[in-house]
């Protein structure tokens, strides 16, 4: 089995010519964002007191990873070094004789200025982890977006020949409910029915289908008025239009561009 691609090709063996630099493959368990982190990571690592800090085995330590960094990179090395020299310098200054120009004062501690960077750089520090720890767009959620089109055109559902029957059947159905034994002879005119269905469409707009049918008047009349009004569909004079499938339909007169 081959342990590498070269140019696509599979290698099966290292080459005899292979030159490895020593260097080549570098591994930084711990990275620090500067001296005064390197600093603070010592002496929280150790349990120093900041107020206290044993300057003598702090500053050997910290000299000792300094020579590291040194050996492979000189120009991040220059900002350690600087710092190095302050340690050695409060160093000196600890065990020189403490001077006071009154009686009453105290000898100025030479890390005070060292532990007043120190504690404002863990103060911004552990706000950084505060701020670092609220959700991020982009790294913990992202926006919900949803494109909805948009459809100005209203369309009307199609109303099936089903439907007209079913809402037919229905009015018959309440039209024998209220019929009379009386036997009568009467001349119903389809066209004069068509007329009546215009009138009634001209003063509203939409007008359900239920309410162009009368049941009072009989079953002669009914169906001449559904004649009636098949004949004016059919002629393109109005419209029959429902909202939803199952919703109640309705009748208006058909539009006609000026």
């Amino acid at each position: 089995m081959a342990f590498a691609r070269l140019y696509g090709e599979p290698l099966f063996k290292l080459p005899n010519d292979l030159y490895i630099p020593p260097d080549a493959l570098e591994v930084f368990l711990e990275a620090f964002e500067g001296p005064l982190d390197l600093l603070l990571y010592l002496i929280r690592k150790q349990n120093f007191n900041i107020l206290d800090i044993p300057m003598a085995q702090v500053t050997l330590q910290y000299l000792k990873y300094v020579d590291q960094i040194r050996e492979h990179n000189l120009e991040l090395a220059a900002e350690y070094l600087l710092m190095a020299a302050m340690l050695i310098e409060i160093k000196s200054r600890m065990l020189l004789p403490s001077t006071k120009s009154n009686a009453e004062d105290e000898a100025e501690d030479p890390r005070a200025e060292l532990v007043r960077r120190l504690l404002e750089y863990e103060q911004m520090k552990l706000a950084a982890y505060d701020l670092n720890a609220i959700p991020q767009l982009g790294r913990d959620f992202l926006h919900a977006q949803v494109f909805v089109e948009q459809n100005t055109v209203l369309h009307w559902p199609h109303v099936e020949v089903a439907d007209i029957q079913a809402a037919w059947a229905d009015i018959m159905k309440r039209a024998t409910l209220v019929a009379h034994h009386k036997i009568s002879r009467e001349e119903l005119s389809v066209r004069e029915h068509m007329s009546a269905i215009l009138r009634k469409l001209q003063s509203t707009k939409f007008v359900e289908f239920s309410e162009l049918f009368d049941p009072s008047r009989g079953a002669p009349v009914l169906v001449v008025n559904f004649v009636a009004l098949l004949e004016l569909a059919k002629e393109t004079l109005i419209e029959i239009t429902q909202a939803e499938a199952f919703a109640p339909i309705y009748v208006r007169l058909a539009y006609s561009p000026v």
